[in-house]
Parts: structure tokens; C-alpha cells; sequence
């Protein structure tokens, strides 16, 4: 996709090659342009970190961030993705899990970018339910030393309430929040347990701080945003930690939860995020989706 600025170049030599050269120059091409899901892909100088993307609630590797996740490859980014939290009877949706399930599931895939590129750490971006994994899965799981960054977009950090309805529901099942927990699990959807406010995710994460040493954090998230509510339950208030809106940066961006994980600006953000010594400002603000 194009994006309104920032763009680099490719840094390949053009012509007057011969073949072995050619082919040299081929493998720096390929180098140079990162690698969506390869593991044979090794992290370069500019971008020594791989980055692992983590999907939302109802969505998989494939559907979410998957358009963003091929614009940071074509940036030289080595870029991994995984469907997690899905069960195996229907794998076509995930982050269905408990999220302490998931976590581990996570964490062994982390575990397998870093043993595959050579990386001794990698960032992780994650949209929704994937903004709360990025957070749980570095404080809970013991690997925060092998995270250097971690970009959360629309993270339920706090919980979420999706602009009181699911608070409305719990209100008027007779057995509140337990009545409305046992519903979800048994509609296979435990993870709705755990993300929204209350949840005993969200309870955990937010035992003691939430930001590990050593790990930087950027939150980024939509006024408009209408699931993951309020807003400012995305965010992390502790010393060293980032909070961005969208709409510091364009004002009239009216997006909305799920796109996000497609606006440009949020894009080009998160893009700043994980490059700040190569950070640029958004010179053209465009108009997301507000659902």
C-alpha cells in the first residue's frame, strides 16, 4: 500500500551486472526488503529486531494486521505473524483462548522467531486483544529481556466495556459479571472473561506495574474508538511509557477500533514508534474507518 510519506528505496543496484552479481545483488534486494513470515529472514543493521504481530478478538495472522505487517516488510523489517487463541475443531478464528492460554502460546513463538533470525530481542505490535497480549505476555510470561519494544494499539488494558453494553449485560444477568463469564465460556469465548473491565487478565496485568524494565512502550489508540471503552482504559500512565491518540497527530480522524489496524496514520505512527531516530512527521492526515 502507499503510504503519504516516509517512503524509502531499496537500496538494489540497477544494471550493469554480471550474473554472479546479479545474484549477489538479488540476496541484498531480498535482504534489504525483510521477510513476511520467513524465517530464513535475518534482521539487518537498520532493523535489528524482528517484529511479532498479534491479532484482535475474532481475527487471525492473515486478517488484521496483515496489510500493515506487508508494508513493514517492504521496509526491511523481518515480520512474523501467528493465529493464536483458536481452536483446533475451527482454526479460521482465534483469540478465542484465555489469555493466559494463549500467552504461552505466544511466548513459545516469540521464542521461536528469536532461536530462527538470531535475534536476541524482537518488538511486538498488537491491535485489540493483541494490545493486551503484547503487555501480558512480556510482564506475565518472564520474557520482558528479550522485548525491546512493544507498540500496543486499542489494548483492552484496563478492560473495555464496548460503550456500556457489555456493562448493560452484566447489570441485567441476574448472576452480574459470573453469570455473564459462564455465558461466554460456554459459548466457547472465554477470552471475554478476561478482556473486559474486571477480567481476571486485565486483573493480573494490572497487579503491580504494567511497563517491565528495559522495554519501551508506546499505547496508541482512537477518541472515537468504540470497543475498547473508555479510552482511556487503552492506556498505560507509568513512567517511561508513551500514550499516544490518533488525533493528537490528525484531529479530524474519525477511525474507529477495528480501523485502526488499517488507517495509515496509525501506520505511519506505529512506524515512528518502532524507528524514533528515524521518526517523520505525517505530512497528509487521511480519513479512517470509523467502525
Amino acid at each position: 500500500m502507499v503510504r503519504t510519506s516516509g517512503a524509502g528505496t531499496d537500496g538494489g543496484p540497477r544494471a550493469g551486472l554480471g550474473v554472479g552479481a546479479v545474484a549477489a545483488a538479488a540476496r541484498a534486494a531480498q535482504a534489504a526488503t525483510g521477510g513476511n513470515n520467513d524465517f530464513s529472514c535475518r534482521p539487518s543493521a537498520a532493523h535489528p529486531d524482528p517484529v511479532v504481530l498479534l491479532h484482535g478478538t475474532f481475527a487471525t495472522y492473515y486478517e488484521d494486521l496483515n496489510f500493515f505487517q506487508a508494508d513493514l516488510a517492504s521496509k526491511g523489517y523481518c515480520t512474523f505473524s501467528l493465529t493464536y487463541g483458536a481452536y483446533p475443531q475451527f482454526p479460521l478464528v482465534g483469540g478465542l483462548a484465555p489469555i493466559a492460554q494463549s500467552a504461552v502460546e505466544i511466548k513459545n513463538y516469540i521464542e521461536q522467531v528469536r532461536a530462527n533470525t538470531g535475534a536476541a530481542k524482537v518488538d511486538i505490535v498488537g491491535h485489540s486483544e493483541g494490545g493486551l497480549q503484547s503487555l501480558y505476555v512480556t510482564k506475565m510470561e518472564g520474557i520482558s529481556s528479550h522485548i525491546n519494544r512493544v507498540v500496543a494499539l486499542a489494548p483492552p488494558t484496563k478492560g473495555a466495556t464496548a460503550s456500556g453494553l457489555l456493562t448493560l449485560a452484566e447489570k441485567i444477568l441476574p448472576g452480574g459479571k459470573a453469570e455473564f463469564d459462564q455465558i461466554v465460556k460456554t459459548l466457547g469465548m472465554p477470552v471475554f472473561a478476561d478482556e473486559l473491565t474486571g477480567g481476571s487478565a486485565v486483573v493480573a496485568l494490572n497487579d503491580g506495574p504494567v511497563a517491565q524494565p528495559g522495554v519501551k512502550y508506546t499505547i496508541l489508540t482512537s477518541r472515537t474508538d468504540e470497543l475498547v471503552t473508555p479510552t482511556e482504559n487503552s492506556f498505560v500512565r507509568e513512567p517511561g511509557v508513551t500514550n499516544w491518540y490518533v488525533q493528537d497527530f490528525c484531529p479530524f480522524d474519525p477511525v474507529g477500533h477495528i480501523g485502526e489496524a488499517y488507517d495509515l496514520n496509525v501506520w505511519h505512527l506505529i512506524d515512528n514508534a518502532l524507528d524514533p531516530a528515524n521518526a517523520t512527521p505525517i505530512a497528509v492526515c487521511v480519513l479512517g474507518s470509523p467502525g
